[in-house]
C-alpha cells in the first residue's frame, strides 16, 4: 500500500477502534492507532496462522491491533 492508502486505511481502522472501545482520541491520535494498530495486528494474526490480504484484511487486522492497544494503554494508565 502507498503511504496516502496506508493513512486513510490507518484513519478508518483507529476511527473504528475507538468507536467500539469507546475513546474520545481525535483524528490524529486515531491515524496513530490504526496504523500503528495495523502493525501489531498483523503479527497478532500472522503468530495464529491466519493471512490477511487486501483492504478490507488491512482493516480488519487494523482494528484488532488497534482495539488491542487501546487495552494496552488503559492497563498502563490504570498502574500509574
Amino acid at each position: 500500500m502507498g503511504i496516502i492508502t496506508s493513512l486513510i486505511v490507518g484513519a478508518i481502522c483507529g476511527w473504528i477502534a475507538g468507536y467500539i472501545m469507546k475513546t474520545g482520541y481525535g483524528l490524529i491520535l486515531n491515524i496513530v492507532l490504526g496504523v500503528v494498530g495495523g502493525a501489531i495486528g498483523g503479527i497478532v494474526l500472522s503468530v495464529l496462522g491466519l493471512a490477511v490480504s487486501g483492504i478490507v484484511g488491512s482493516i480488519i487486522s487494523g482494528v484488532l491491533g488497534s482495539c488491542i492497544l487501546i487495552a494496552i494503554v488503559r492497563l498502563l494508565k490504570k498502574k500509574s
